[in-house]
């Protein structure tokens, strides 16, 4: 009884055993992908210290500076002001306080990344 059973195992293995898979005809796509190297640019944070003489609160900031006369800032979102401790003052700046305004880019491209208080 084993070897019948044996032997109809291998029977029904043996063809698959050696049967040969069909050959399909396919052709193969290659991709080649050209990436651009990436720039990099690097913006340098740089401050102007000074007195305010005009704040208007989401608009502009105008700072005497000692060294350039005056420099004028347009704060296009809510600028953070801090004081030294890095805390957020919460009154309106006034004339005669004394600042550092610390900004990117130059000229009229000018971005205002936050105010120092400095008395």
């Amino acid at each position: 009884m084993k070897r019948t059973m044996i032997g109809m195992v291998c029977a029904l293995v043996a063809p698959l055993a050696f049967a040969q898979t069909g050959i399909t005809d396919r052709q193969s796509t290659t991709t080649t992908t050209t990436t651009q190297p990436a720039t990099a640019t690097t913006t340098e944070t740089t401050y102007a210290s000074g007195t305010v003489t005009t704040y208007e609160p989401d608009k502009t900031i105008v700072v005497k500076s000692e060294s350039e006369g005056p420099l004028s800032f347009a704060l296009h979102a809510p600028v953070r002001i801090v004081d030294k401790a890095g805390h957020v003052v919460k009154r309106a700046l006034t004339p005669k306080d004394r600042v550092r305004v610390y900004y990117t880019g130059t000229g009229e491209t000018r971005t205002v990344e936050h105010v120092e208080v400095e008395d």
